[in-house]
């Protein structure tokens, strides 16, 4: 385990400069209501911040106040939204009710289930294990794995979603003798005991094509626990929600969890009830807050956090077989333009929960979107992206677009795979 304490050691020399800066954070928070209202990270050195006048600043408030109005407030979404710009916050508010039974509102620091985002943390954990030489990008899982039924698929297929296995959820809702046999929700463990049992074929051959599927990350967490020779709530925790100081942040344990948790609720408002698959982890249920969300994101521009080298294999594209700018790295999403720019960012939708993280770095610009009731207007802050000017995303705006409809995603010349990005 000496790596795991270097990869702590290393991050909390990251984060450890926070403490000696309290006073002037204070201080700024005293002039400035919007600028760091809360202990956020220091940037590091090698992050340059970009200059902006105030009534660059002002004019993107403006534009997100009238957003949050339209989409948020007219379109009743329950759940959190921070938007940050080069260090500065420039909108954050929640709204809604984090447990409509016991009268529980949504706060600041009321962990949402964030969905597919969960992969995001996911790879990091995977990308921390590669870049101490405990795995390898292009290693075989059936070396990690014992029992893993398939040859040809490594590590880096599973990030990137190119393993070419199907969805856990439809091959065992599929398989009704499987689900009869049910007392209890699924583990990740039954999960590749059912698809070595039951000879589950791949949609094609690993790296030949694109394929969405939340499998491959419910084998990734088992990578993890293998590993780190601890389950994978505990390995995510202390490699990195406790180094990057996200004290609301954790991997749900159903047994320990359900009751507590904010629920999750159909947009008629109806309580969304557990199923067969909210013991699995890695592709989904970790619970975290916008302020947590947040820094991750600025850890990810540290070098400390992840070297250059391991950053420049995960935010790149790989599948290539069709044209079009929508691609995936290593468990991140990413939009590629001709221009040479590239949007990375990762949405998620799990029972109730829709959820939306941008991690613009051509121009430090964050968007964090995370509800708990059914509301597709939560998509539509994918598209704030367009203020910055960058990209042709256009700004979503009550006259251009119809409240509660279709989630709001970029579309492509070409179809990448035949599902939307969960």
């Amino acid at each position: 385990m000496k790596y795991v304490a270097v990869v702590l050691a290393s991050a909390m020399l990251f984060m450890g400069s926070c403490s000696k800066k309290n006073e002037q954070k204070e201080e700024v928070r005293k002039k400035d209501p919007h600028a760091l209202r809360y202990d956020s990270l220091d940037w590091k050195a090698d992050f340059k911040p970009m200059k902006y006048t105030q009534a660059e600043l002002n004019d993107y408030r403006n534009k997100l106040n009238t957003f949050y109005k339209d989409f948020w407030v007219d379109g009743k979404v329950s759940g959190g939204l921070l938007v940050v710009k080069n260090g500065q916050v420039l909108l954050e508010e929640y709204q809604g009710m984090a447990d409509e039974r016991h009268k529980r509102p949504i706060t600041a620091e009321t962990p949402i289930h964030i969905a597919s985002i969960s992969k995001v943390f996911t790879s990091m954990a995977i990308l921390k294990l590669v870049e101490k030489g405990k795995i390898k990008l292009d290693q075989k899982v059936n070396t990690i794995l014992e029992g893993f039924p398939y040859n040809d698929i490594t590590v880096r297929n599973l990030l990137n979603h190119r393993s070419g296995l199907p969805n856990y959820a439809n091959v065992l809702w599929n398989n009704k003798k499987v689900m009869m046999d049910r007392e209890k929700p699924i583990s990740n463990q039954d999960v590749l005991d059912i698809f070595r049992e039951f000879d589950v074929k791949q949609i094609r051959p690993a790296d030949k094509g694109f394929y969405y599927s939340n499998t491959n990350f419910a084998f990734l967490a088992l990578v993890i626990e293998k590993i780190m020779k601890m389950d994978y709530p505990k390995a995510m925790k202390y490699m990195v929600f406790d180094p990057l100081e996200m004290n609301h942040t954790f991997v749900f344990d159903y047994d320990r969890d359900k009751d507590t948790v904010a629920r999750s609720y159909k947009y008629n408002g109806y309580e969304w009830a557990w199923d067969d698959f909210d013991r699995t982890y890695g592709d989904k249920n970790i619970y975290s807050t916008p302020r947590d969300l947040y820094k991750l994101d600025v850890a990810m521009y540290s070098d400390d956090f992840l070297p250059k080298k391991i950053k420049k294999e995960a935010f790149k594209g790989y599948s290539y077989e069709q044209k079009g700018f929508k691609n995936y790295g290593l468990g991140m999403r990413l939009l590629e333009y001709d221009n040479g720019k590239k949007l990375l960012y990762h949405n998620g939708w799990w029972h109730g929960n829709n959820t939306v993280f941008v991690h613009d770095v051509n121009n430090q610009f964050t968007i964090i979107a995370l509800g708990n009731k059914q509301n597709k207007n939560i998509y539509s802050a994918f598209k704030l992206a367009g203020l910055t000017g960058t990209y042709p995303l256009k700004a979503p705006n009550k006259d251009s677009m119809r409240l509660h409809q279709k989630p709001i995603v970029p579309k492509t010349t070409a179809k990448l795979s035949t599902k939307v990005s969960r």
